[in-house]
């Protein structure tokens, strides 16, 4: 396995992304929403991004290092689109499959960069 992070953006729907998110918990990787919390807000029906932005090592658990801390552009039940972060396997994302064009995925990877969405955790704070 490279350690480098793959240079593209893959989309998830909600029940690969709560089942990437439960992996994240199990594996006690760093950067997850916790048991349940995407489940009851988001978008059960949107499409979010991921986007491998860096390598990720731990000591904690070196059978799950490295890994890729993801930016993950992440719709809600309200229909905003905010910024959150996901550590996800590198064997896990490289089985998502590639199904953007090019335009898409420079798109995402333009919001996600470019500042101005709230975070996940901005979002909760006023969706308690």
């Amino acid at each position: 396995m490279s350690s480098a992070v793959p240079r593209t953006v893959k989309a998830v729907d909600t029940s690969e992304l709560i089942r990437l998110d439960a992996e994240a918990i199990e594996c006690r990787l760093n950067r997850n929403h916790g048991a349940g919390w995407l489940a009851e807000f988001a978008d059960p029906g949107a499409t979010h991004y991921l986007w491998p932005v860096l390598v990720h090592r731990t000591g904690h658990r070196p059978e799950f290092s490295p890994h890729w801390r993801c930016m993950l552009l992440l719709t809600m039940r309200d229909g905003q689109q905010v910024f959150s972060l996901l550590d996800v396997l590198p064997t896990s994302f490289e089985d998502l499959p590639e199904g953007l064009d090019p335009a898409t995925k420079t798109e995402v990877a333009r919001r996600l960069e470019g500042g101005g969405l709230l975070t996940q955790a901005q979002w909760a704070e006023f969706n308690p």
